[in-house]
């Protein structure tokens, strides 16, 4: 899950892992939604399509139904037009030695389709298997994967992050674009890097700017280095942080929401897990997102409108 869970693999088993991601990259990843076939087609790949597990058992799929978001802007004759627009679509990176089938259930058994039907959310799982126990094993099937692994017992050091991160905007450009990124403990942690390597310059230089960013169970990436490139300036995309009670990243979680310009934080009871939405974090929860479809509707209306412009 967070990067406390598990160590490194080293020594002769690199090569045949770096193979087996290889070829991971081109599987397909699991959708929240059969319609964003539809609606998101990758630059150079087939659409995204439903990835049966090794037990040949189909995973379940979000029960529900998109909304589209309204987009107003004036036509050639002076009139108004009104375009649903998709939903936004937002990239899932899942936790540590988890997978993206299991970050789906997750979210669509702990979310109800009131959040979840506003969204388009794509889980793919981490480009490397398991190097070791999975803290979720018995709990979800397998398999089992992992974004980056960390060198020594203290956590300050990735052996591979410019590969994961390779990764990671290649299946951006493969799958993409993207209007956002979720991410849940290990996946919090890159998700947040990220957008603050973005800005910078650093990562993500041939996908579209990541323009929100959703964060749970995360924190700050620990090496000294990345720490000063990814955070050499307060983040500016508007970011929405989960940060619980009883997890044990608690503080890693509040010095990662300082890292941001402007962050709105739901609070819940619970420990490092995807929680369930009261009544409360329910509100804060619909108000950024009412933010993204405000964002991205007057973003539409104002291209469609200088383009009606250029036009004439």
């Amino acid at each position: 899950m967070f990067i406390k869970e598990g160590t490194a693999q080293a020594g002769g088993t690199e090569a045949p892992r770096q193979m087996a991601a290889a070829a991971h990259l081109r599987s397909p990843i699991t959708s929240n939604s059969a319609a964003s076939h539809a609606c998101h087609t990758p630059t150079s790949a087939p659409s995204l399509s439903r990835r049966r597990l090794p037990t040949a058992r189909e995973p379940r799929v979000a029960s529900c139904q998109r909304r589209r978001i309204l987009a107003l802007s004036g036509d050639e004759r002076g009139g108004v037009v009104a375009t649903r627009l998709p939903a936004p679509r937002f990239l899932c990176l899942h936790g540590f030695r988890t997978s993206g089938e299991i970050m789906r259930r997750q979210v669509s058994e702990r979310w109800p389709a009131d959040v979840t039907s506003r969204l388009d959310l794509a889980f793919p799982d981490a480009h490397f298997p398991a190097a070791g126990e999975s803290p979720v094993h018995g709990l979800f099937d397998p398999p089992y994967y992992e974004w980056c692994q960390f060198v020594g017992e203290d956590f300050a050091r990735c052996s591979n992050f410019g590969e994961c991160v390779a990764n990671i905007e290649e299946l951006m450009v493969r799958e993409g674009p993207f209007d956002g990124l979720l991410g849940f403990s290990q996946g919090a942690l890159l998700s947040a890097a990220l957008v603050g390597l973005q800005e910078q310059g650093l990562a993500l230089n041939r996908v579209p700017t990541v323009k929100y960013v959703i964060v749970i169970s995360g924190g700050r990436i620990q090496s000294p280095a990345l720490a000063a490139k990814a955070y050499a300036n307060k983040i500016k995309c508007p970011s929405l942080h989960f940060i619980g009670d009883n997890d044990f990243a608690k503080t890693h979680g509040e010095e990662l929401a300082d890292s941001f310009v402007d962050p709105l934080v739901i609070r819940h009871p619970a420990g490092h897990t995807v929680p369930r939405l009261d009544e409360k974090s329910l509100q804060v929860m619909h108000s950024y997102l009412d933010r993204i479809e405000w964002d991205l509707a007057l973003h539409s209306s104002t291209g469609a409108d200088s383009k009606s412009n250029a036009a004439s």
